[in-house]
């Protein structure tokens, strides 16, 4: 996918260099550039906005909370009042693939719960997960993955929470990434972990369908999502680590949804605050952060504007960027700066 998703672990992070030292414990996530694609979707500026007031939790300890009181510390006062655009936005927790989901998951929940607030996550260890890119890797087997994901599902249990279901698994499907043997084990494993996410009584579940540059027939997504089993799902998610704007958005989304009877759907908007850059898909510069986390988007089927990639997390070394999903505070003031005064 565009855009590296190696997320840090919510955990209290007191200082920069804890947080440095925990990136490498790997909560992974990260995109490979829709293959293709030239980036050239329509760029029309989307300034963040307040479209209502978002019902998911801020978690206070994230990586550009800790690099705000870091830079305020140093006397960094404007360049922390600009990041704390970043800090103060729900934004997903990516439980890490290489352990048991469980503390992550049941950390996020509760703290949210305090709050009476939905806690927002991404599961992101499908087997032979990004076609050996920049976020390569993933459970195992089929096995590992039903057990991880039965541990995710677990570590929920009633509480209030959206997941969003393997970025990329569908799109490397579609454009022939992911090889054909492993076509019917993959939408097996989405189907059963739609089902087993949908166990949990206040969970609602979006299975990811890449991004309207990507895959840009819809229709090339119908067959593969219901194998995958979207039916069961609340809907799907499209744009997750990627800049397409929110009319592209909304348009592709649109179309999708009627061909799958209705399903709604979800958009990440972390960072399609100026749309695409041409041709670039990784640490493009001149971007900005997007619409802010609502769920009033004027558009039925849509059912929120999610940030559902951390901005300011790299994605892969390009750029001067540092490895996929490392937090990367100079390229997160970047977007902050160019989400207007």
């Amino acid at each position: 996918m565009s855009g590296g998703r190696r997320i840090q672990p919510n955990h209290v992070l007191a200082a920069l260099a804890a947080l440095a030292a925990l990136a490498g414990l790997g909560l992974t996530a990260g995109c490979s550039p829709a293959p293709g694609g030239d980036g050239t979707a329509v760029a029309a500026t989307t300034r963040p906005a307040a479209t209502g007031t978002s019902p998911f939790w801020v978690d206070p300890e994230g990586p550009a909370a800790a690099q705000v009181r870091l830079w305020r510390r140093q006397g960094r006062t404007e360049d922390a009042a600009l990041l704390q655009r970043i800090a103060g936005e729900p934004v997903a927790v990516w439980p890490t693939g290489e352990a048991d989901p469980g503390p992550a998951v049941r950390a996020a929940t509760t703290a949210a719960a305090r709050q009476d607030r939905t806690a927002l996550f991404v599961a992101y260890n499908i087997p032979h997960r990004d076609c050996g890119r920049h976020s390569a890797g993933g459970a195992a087997d089929a096995d590992a993955y039903r057990r991880w994901i039965g541990q995710f599902a677990d570590a929920l249990a009633g509480s209030r929470a959206l997941v969003v279901l393997e970025p990329d698994a569908i799109a490397h499907l579609v454009d022939g990434c992911t090889p054909g043997a492993y076509r019917d084990e993959r939408t097996r494993l989405l189907s059963d972990a739609v089902d087993r996410l949908k166990r949990q009584p206040r969970t609602t579940v979006y299975v990811d369908a890449g991004n309207p540059e990507w895959i840009r027939d819809p229709g090339r997504l119908v067959e593969p999502l219901v194998r995958a089993g979207v039916a069961n799902a609340d809907g799907f998610s499209l744009n997750v680590a990627n800049f397409q704007t929110d009319a592209v958005n909304r348009t592709y989304g649109a179309e999708l949804s009627e061909r799958l009877g209705g399903k709604h759907f979800v958009v990440d908007t972390s960072r399609n605050g100026e749309g695409p850059l041409p041709g670039a898909w990784c640490n493009p510069p001149g971007r900005a952060l997007g619409t802010r986390p609502a769920t009033t988007t004027g558009e039925p089927a849509l059912d929120a504007y999610l940030w559902i990639k951390r901005p300011g997390e790299s994605d892969g070394e390009c750029e001067g960027g540092p490895a996929a999903g490392q937090w990367w505070p100079e390229y997160a003031l970047e977007l902050a700066r160019g989400s207007g005064p």
